[in-house]
């Protein structure tokens, strides 16, 4: 398991270091394009491209803007909630293979992580949902952090998918209002009064899972330190 758990870190550094020294923005600069001259068979080659760049940890906002600028606004969110969605469930399941099992062994002996890893199985479902409103957390490193703790799948994909959509929708929007794909890779584009309030939620639902994890984790702990 040991060798196991290296060998995830080990391709996680891997993949951040490709993230970071390899021309990935290039690289998918090309796809986008080539996605753009051929809307009608790169609709799943796009799906594909986002689960992939979830995986590699590589942000996943140029792709939302740039579905918006490809295939418009309904298709666009479609294929971009089919391929933010699956790339997290890849990623999610990535980190539960590798690593749940020893997670559970480390904590067996630490009765405040079980209580926090309790909570998380308990409420996965709204804490799953609150993160992911969160403009704080990082998407790509949740997907794998979820991973190792007691959160269901069902409430993960669940609770993702909905947190998602708010910002897919808004920024598929963002992106379908661009004048090319051009201005969409560039970011060039503005979210309006409605990122504001985006923005403000997402704060709002930091306090309020730090809250929600903190109260449910404190009674969990109550129950396993009761004689």
């Amino acid at each position: 398991m040991k060798r196991r758990i290296v060998g995830a870190l080990a391709a996680l550094l891997l993949l951040a270091a490709a993230g970071w020294f390899l021309p990935l923005q290039p690289w998918l600069g090309a796809a986008l394009t080539w996605a753009a001259a051929h809307r009608g068979p790169s609709a799943l080659a796009f799906v594909a491209l986002y689960v992939l760049a979830s995986v590699c940890l590589v942000p996943g906002l140029i792709l939302t803007l740039a579905g918006g600028a490809i295939f418009g606004l309904v298709r666009g969110v479609v294929l971009v909630s089919a391929g933010s969605l699956l790339g997290a469930s890849a990623a999610f399941f990535i980190g539960r293979t590798f690593a749940r099992e020893w997670t559970q062994r480390r904590i067996a002996a630490w009765p405040r992580l079980r209580a926090l890893d309790g909570a998380l199985g308990e409420r996965g479902l709204w804490i799953v949902l609150l993160t992911r409103l969160s403009p704080l957390l990082p998407f790509n490193l949740l997907n794998y952090a979820y991973g190792v703790t007691a959160v269901r799948p069902r409430d993960y994909i669940a609770g993702s998918w909905l947190g998602m959509l708010p910002a897919t929708v808004l920024y598929v929007y963002a992106g379908s209002a661009a004048a090319n794909l051009a201005q969409a890779l560039s970011g060039g584009v503005r979210t309006g009064r409605t990122g504001t309030v985006l923005l403000v939620v997402g704060l709002a639902a930091t306090v309020t899972v730090a809250a929600l994890v903190t109260r449910v984790a404190r009674r969990r702990l109550e129950q396993e330190l009761a004689p």
